[in-house]
């Protein structure tokens, strides 16, 4: 009564989820990551500068996140076993939630902290200040470039790199700050980058919160127009309709599709299952980026049978 088919080209690298091919650059940008936290505590103390003990806590995060990204890889390429046929490829976006959360947390204690120093002034020191925020705006330059190309196709990819994107931004801001202040003596500078790298942090994060999200609640691919889709299925020769139509995505770089097909039987007949599976594969081949389409072939009318036998 049906037949199901499967097709897919992947944007993975084989064996493994889009952001396996970057598990090189994301060790190299969680080591420099930690590097410049480190300097960046130090030069905070030393400074007694809010903007980079907020800089380097944002790192902090960076690098749980890099090391969460890491570990997810490791989960998601193990093979799939008969209880999880997909293996582990979703930890990878559980991974990409919780440096979200963890996003969000950071921002909110900048911000706080940033409103507390207002209220108690602290004395900065501009100069050091200037040398540690250089030394972190080159650590994460160098990183974006690491990261740059992966963040198109991994999620949790693009999680590090807005962190380090946001941390480059914070790091430029510190050592705008501290300009201010050795050469104004305005104290106030240093709270005031403190809440601009707050403010950076939190609307990049609340974007990859919401594509993340959209992973885990599978909604369809964002660049998949499901009216378009079902319109390409039933413009095929002897297509009556099509039901139960689903797309959704595993983890970044797999997207995959399922659908139930109602096919005119003379159509059946003339040209056979695999030909109509075969049209249905390079209809959806030709215009949407899919990974995996999975169709069942149905006479007219079994929709119904369908719908009894659920009851």
């Amino acid at each position: 009564m049906g037949a199901g088919h499967d097709h897919g080209h992947s944007h993975a690298p084989a064996g493994g989820t889009a952001t396996a091919a970057y598990v090189g650059r994301l060790r190299v940008a969680l080591s420099i990551t930690l590097t410049v936290m480190l300097v960046e505590i130090v030069g905070g103390i030393v400074a007694d500068s809010l903007a980079l003990v907020a800089d380097a806590a944002h790192m902090a995060t960076d690098a749980l996140g890099l090391g969460m990204a890491l570990l997810a890889i490791h989960f998601a390429n193990r093979p799939p076993t008969g209880n999880r046929t997909f293996g582990y490829a979703r930890a990878e976006i559980l991974a990409a939630l919780a440096n979200c959360l963890l996003l969000l947390g950071v921002g909110g204690y900048v911000l706080y902290e940033a409103i507390q120093r207002f209220v108690t002034p602290a004395d900065t020191e501009g100069g050091l200040t200037i040398v540690f925020g250089a030394i972190g705006l080159v650590a994460n330059m160098i990183s974006l470039t690491l990261l740059m190309r992966g963040q198109k196709e991994s999620l949790n990819v693009r999680g590090a790199f807005l962190e380090v994107a946001a941390d480059a931004l914070g790091s430029f801001a510190v050592i705008v700050s501290a300009a201010v202040i050795l050469t104004t003596g305005w104290q106030a500078a240093d709270p005031i980058a403190s809440l601009l790298i707050g403010l950076m942090i939190v609307p990049r994060t609340f974007k990859l919160l919401r594509e993340t999200l959209d992973v885990l609640l599978e909604a369809a691919p964002k660049d998949v127009d499901m009216t378009e889709v079902r319109t390409h299925i039933l413009e095929l020769d002897g297509v009556e309709d099509v039901h139960d139509l689903h797309a959704w995505t595993i983890t970044s770089g797999m997207p995959v599709l399922s659908a139930h097909v109602v096919v005119r039987s003379d159509v059946l007949s003339a040209i056979g299952h695999e030909k109509m599976l075969h049209e249905l594969q390079n209809c959806l081949g030709d215009h949407f980026d899919v990974e995996h389409c999975t169709f069942q072939l149905e006479p007219v009318g079994h929709a119904e049978h369908e719908a009894h036998l659920c009851h």
